[in-house]
C-alpha cells in the first residue's frame, strides 16, 4: 500500500540532518524519526542509524523500535551492533533485541547467536527481551508463518502473538502467573489488548500487570495501555509514574502513554515531571506533551517531518 511519500535522497538527507541535530527539541526529533519510519527504505534506515551516536537513550531506544517496526532486513547489522554494545544503555540494547525479533529472520545465524548470547545478560531487561525474541522466532518457524500480525486490530509488530482466547479471567490468570514464561504472558497481554478496545474489564486486567516483578513486563504493560488509550487506565499509569524508584524504562512508557490519552489530568501530571531527575523521564514527558497536543488537535498525522522539511526550504 502506498504511503504517499517517496524515499528520495534529498528528502531523507534533510530529515537525517534534523534527526541528529541535538539543538532541536526532542519532540521535533521524534516527529522526524517517525517520518523516516514511514519512508522505510535503505536511505531512511541509514539515516536512523546515524542517531545511535546521540547521547539520548530515549531517542536511541526509539530508533531501535522504529527499525524493528520497519521489518526491513537491511537494518539487522545496525541492530546487532547496538545489541552487542556493552557500553550502550540497557534500554537501548533491549529495544534492539526486540527489533531483531520483530524483523523475524529465524534462519539468520548472526541474529540467533546474538539473541542467544544476550539472553544470558546480567541486565534482566536485555536477557528477558532476547529470550522473548527467540521464542517468537521459534514460534514463527514452527508455525511456518512470516507475519504473526495477520487479522489483528493493531498494525504494530508485537513481540509475541496474541492467544486465541477471549475469556478475560483466563487471560488475566496467565498474565499474572510468574511461573509461566514471559512469552506466554505476553501472548495473554496482547490478547487482552485486542479485547480491550471496547471492554474496560480487559483494560483493568492489563493494569493489574503493574504488580509483577519484571520491569520489562511492566514496561510492556504501559506500552499496550498506550495503544488502547483508555481513560480507565490513568490511575494505574499515574501511580507508576509517581514511583521515583520505578525503573526509568517503565516510567518513560507510562509518561508517553499518558500523553497518548491526552486528558487535562494527564497533561498536568506530565508537566510535573518535565524536570524529573532522570533524563529519560524528562524527555519522555516532553514528547508525551507533544503527543497530547497532536491527539487533541485537528492535525491529520503525527509524522509531519516532510512538512517541516518543506518549511526549511
Amino acid at each position: 500500500m502506498s504511503t504517499g511519500v517517496s524515499d528520495n535522497d534529498n528528502t531523507v538527507s534533510k530529515l537525517s540532518s534534523m534527526l541528529i541535530d541535538n539543538t532541536l527539541p526532542m519532540k521535533l526529533r521524534f516527529r522526524i524519526l517517525f517520518t523516516l519510519k514511514t519512508l522505510n527504505g535503505k536511505h531512511a534506515i541509514d539515516a536512523i542509524n546515524l542517531a545511535f551516536n546521540d547521547t539520548s537513550a530515549l531517542l536511541k531506544h526509539e530508533c531501535a523500535y522504529c527499525l524493528g517496526q520497519m521489518a526491513n532486513q537491511y537494518a539487522i547489522p545496525y541492530l546487532l551492533r547496538v545489541l552487542n554494545d556493552e557500553k550502550e544503555d540497557s534500554m537501548v540494547r533491549h529495544e534492539a533485541g526486540e527489533a531483531l525479533g520483530a524483523i523475524g529472520c529465524y534462519d539468520n545465524k548472526d541474529v540467533l547467536n546474538a539473541l542467544e548470547a544476550n539472553s544470558q545478560s546480567n541486565y534482566p531487561e536485555i536477557a528477558e527481551t532476547c529470550q522473548i525474541a527467540l521464542d517468537r522466532l521459534k514460534w514463527l518457524h514452527e508455525n511456518n508463518i512470516c507475519d504473526s500480525n495477520n487479522k489483528k486490530p493493531y498494525s504494530t509488530i508485537d513481540p509475541a502473538p496474541a492467544f486465541d482466547i477471549t475469556d478475560i479471567s483466563d487471560l488475566r490468570t496467565i498474565l499474572l502467573d510468574e511461573k509461566k514464561s514471559l512469552f506466554e504472558r505476553y501472548r495473554a497481554l496482547f490478547a487482552l489488548r485486542d479485547l480491550g478496545s471496547d471492554n474496560d474489564n480487559a483494560v483493568l486486567a492489563i493494569c493489574d500487570g503493574f504488580q509483577c516483578s519484571s520491569a520489562l513486563f511492566r514496561h510492556e504493560i504501559a506500552f499496550v495501555l498506550g495503544q488502547l488509550q483508555s481513560v480507565c487506565s490513568i490511575n494505574a499509569l499515574k501511580s507508576q509514574l509517581n514511583k521515583l524508584d520505578e525503573h526509568y524504562m517503565v516510567r518513560h512508557e507510562c509518561a508517553e502513554t499518558l500523553g497518548s490519552i491526552g486528558t487535562n489530568e494527564c497533561q498536568k501530571l506530565l508537566e510535573l515531571y518535565l524536570n524529573d531527575r532522570d533524563r529519560v523521564v524528562r524527555e519522555s514527558c516532553e514528547v508525551a506533551l507533544d503527543i497530547s497536543d497532536y491527539v487533541n488537535s485537528k492535525d491529520f498525522q503525527y509524522c509531519n517531518g516532510l512538512k517541516l522539511v518543506e518549511m526549511e526550504c
